[in-house]
């Protein structure tokens, strides 16, 4: 092997310069076409369309609760009353009871006119009572 740092007479070899070639290339830029007016206005109209159609679907929706909702209420609220018709009927009853008519009458001062016609009581310090027949 040679000697390379020291030595005068052993002359290294050249690599041989590689020559650069620069080229210029020219890249072909792609654009794409626009989107003609015909077509944009389709998009446009069939978005259009999308969203009015997704706005009545919600609108339809938001009534279906609505009207749910009022169901519910009157639900409730026929409910209520049921109770209060069947709470009235009770009372009903129980004030057409004959025998609590009969002493409701007696405490009111009426006689029973079954035997004799009508009979009115007089509250009056002479003690008569009027008789009709």
């Amino acid at each position: 092997m040679a000697y390379h740092y020291g030595n005068l007479a052993v002359k290294p070899k050249r690599q041989e310069e590689q020559e650069y070639i620069i080229r210029e290339t020219k890249k072909k830029v792609v654009r794409k076409k626009p989107i003609p007016a015909g077509e944009k206005i389709l998009y446009l109209t069939a978005v259009l369309m999308g969203v009015i159609i997704l706005g009545v679907i919600i609108f339809r929706y938001a009534d279906i609760y609505y009207t749910s909702l009022q169901v519910k209420q009157i639900n409730s609220e026929m409910q209520a009353m049921t109770i209060e018709v069947e709470q009235l009927q009770r009372e009903v009853q129980t004030l057409s009871d004959p025998e609590r008519i009969r002493e409701f009458a007696q405490s009111q001062g009426m006689v029973s006119s079954l035997d004799t016609g009508i009979i009115v009581k007089k509250s009056s310090s002479s003690g008569e009572t009027a008789k009709l027949e």
